[in-house]
């Protein structure tokens, strides 16, 4: 169950998400998105699932996402680490152990993990560990969270086939994405939220290898 209250025309919230449910401190973050005004937080429209994805700074991976078909919403956040509710101030010290990480939900009858995966291998370097352009600490790291067995197994083939393809296409460096079973999720603040819709000119560090995945 979802503990929230509302203030003006914002719901404050426990900033998790996860099977056991939210925790504080409560951050204020938009009841809607910025750019398709779905919801934000749960309870998501039945038939969609959530996939996380880290790819280095989130303001980019979350537009690019946000444009694919079949993605109901995005969020930014933090995950993968050990500290509970970080802020970006924390998880900028490289102590928590999180990475920044967009959310996903997406409908599978419209776009399916494998396309989702596509995108992912697509549009970052998941052969620089704990970089991806200038930008570098634990929190930039490349990595896929998965929400169950089923969604590992899918990611860990796509790594084996994308690592063929880096081969293939000249690229000698290997994998070094993190991909595990992992469903704690925690909102960024509001403001990273559809951070590049908010400012059109805003940072964006995405550099893919150039490389397409063949899954």
């Amino acid at each position: 169950m979802l503990l929230v209250r509302r203030v003006g025309s914002r719901l404050f919230m426990g900033s998790s998400f996860s099977d056991s449910g939210p925790r504080l401190p409560m951050q204020g973050v938009s009841e809607t998105h910025a750019v398709n005004r779905n919801r934000m937080f749960p309870p998501f429209p039945d038939k969609t699932r959530p996939a996380i994805f880290g790819m280095g700074c989130f303001w980019g991976v979350e537009r690019r996402f946000w444009q694919v078909k079949g993605v109901y919403s995005t969020h930014v956040g933090y995950a993968g680490g050990h500290t509970k509710d970080p802020d970006y101030r924390q998880v900028c010290s490289e102590r928590t152990g999180h990475a920044e990480v967009v959310r996903v939900i997406y409908e599978p009858d419209n776009v399916s993990y494998g396309d989702l995966l596509k995108v992912f291998w697509e549009n970052h370097d998941p052969t620089t560990l704990n970089q991806q352009g200038n930008d570098r600490g634990t929190q930039y790291r490349s990595a896929i969270y998965c929400t169950d067995e089923e969604q590992l197994k899918e990611a860990q083939a796509s790594a084996a086939v994308y690592g063929t393809n880096l081969k293939e296409g000249g690229v000698k460096r290997g994998i070094t994405t993190e991909i595990k079973v992992e469903n704690e999720f925690y909102y960024a603040e509001d403001y990273h939220q559809q951070y590049l819709h908010k400012n059109p000119g805003g940072y964006c560090s995405m550099r893919g290898t150039g490389v397409k995945c063949s899954i």
